[in-house]
């Protein structure tokens, strides 16, 4: 049903007629009449009882019912252009962001907070998950953009926010912190801390290891990266971390050696699903991270 045809309709039943309707809707009278007429072949119902030129139009019992479902069906797409309208303009509208729990407070938090100056009325959601939840979540359409380590080329577009090499964080006692670099082979005999399945760095790890000839044996897992550092330097394990985060997170009783691998680094993005129609609150917020990025 075309919703202008039955604007006019209801036009016609508030001004008491065609003359007055054609005026406010800018049409001819006869252009008018024949509108009413394909609404009512439309429906196959009569909706007006015709009276002579110049009387007042009445409604039929059908004409009724057309009315009002009518009047609610202009009405609702009136709040609905205004709702679009906040949401483009941002002055309504939410965000729903899954950040990934490592590296994510130390990149995205300054972002975040501009974010939220420029755009006091967007609801934001902030959801901290690993990386095998944040992909399901997104899957889901739980969260709308997602932050982690992904491959933006199978199913997602996204922005590569940060890259970073990675380090091996061992107790100042290993005989391994006198070489100035090592490879993902000499740490076959130690002892590894490392994060729990669900976070991706658990994975990439894992395997390295394995293209490396072996897997890693006395795990101890962490959710956290200060408390696996503690752990190091407790003497439990080495761990292999992001420069950065090892950096952050550093004590005393630790050492960071560069690890030599090409295939194992730290590549956080932003991301969202290739078939995803985004809001324009992401849109807002993807704005914001690439002007961060050219910015750096």
């Amino acid at each position: 049903m075309d919703l202008k045809v039955l604007r006019y309709f209801i036009e016609i039943i508030d001004a008491g007629g065609f003359g007055k309707a054609s005026e406010k809707v800018h049409l001819t009278q006869p252009a008018l009449s024949k509108a009413l007429r394909q609404l009512e072949e439309e429906l196959d119902l009569v909706l007006l009882e015709r009276g002579k030129r110049g009387t007042q139009v009445k409604l039929t019992q059908a004409g009724e019912v057309v009315y009002r479902h009518g009047k609610e069906l202009l009405a609702g797409r009136q709040r609905m252009l205004a709702e679009l309208s906040a949401q483009r303009s941002l002055t309504a509208g939410e965000l729903k962001l899954g950040l990934a729990p490592l590296g994510s407070a130390e990149i995205f938090a300054p972002i975040i907070a501009k974010y939220r100056q420029q755009y006091p009325q967007i609801d934001m959601h902030l959801l901290v998950r690993g990386g095998v939840e944040q992909t399901l979540a997104i899957q889901k359409g739980e969260i709308e953009l997602a932050t982690g380590i992904i491959n933006l080329d199978d199913g997602y577009h996204g922005i590569r926010v940060f890259n970073d090499p990675m380090v091996v964080v061992l107790p100042k006692e290993n005989p391994l912190t006198s070489r100035p670099m090592l490879s993902i082979h000499d740490l076959v005999d130690e002892p590894q801390v490392m994060f729990e399945t669900e976070y991706t760095l658990y994975q990439l790890v894992l395997t390295a290891c394995q293209h490396a000839g072996f897997t890693p044996k006395n795990i101890t897992r962490v959710s956290q990266a200060d408390f696996g550092i503690a752990l190091v330097a407790a003497g439990t394990g080495v761990m292999i971390l992001p420069r950065s985060i090892a950096r952050r997170y550093s004590v005393s009783g630790v050492v960071n050696i560069p690890l030599a691998s090409d295939e194992l680094r730290w590549e956080l993005s932003l991301f969202w699903r290739k078939e995803q129609v985004l809001s324009f609150a992401a849109k807002a917020m993807i704005a914001l991270v690439e002007k961060h990025l050219t910015q750096k």
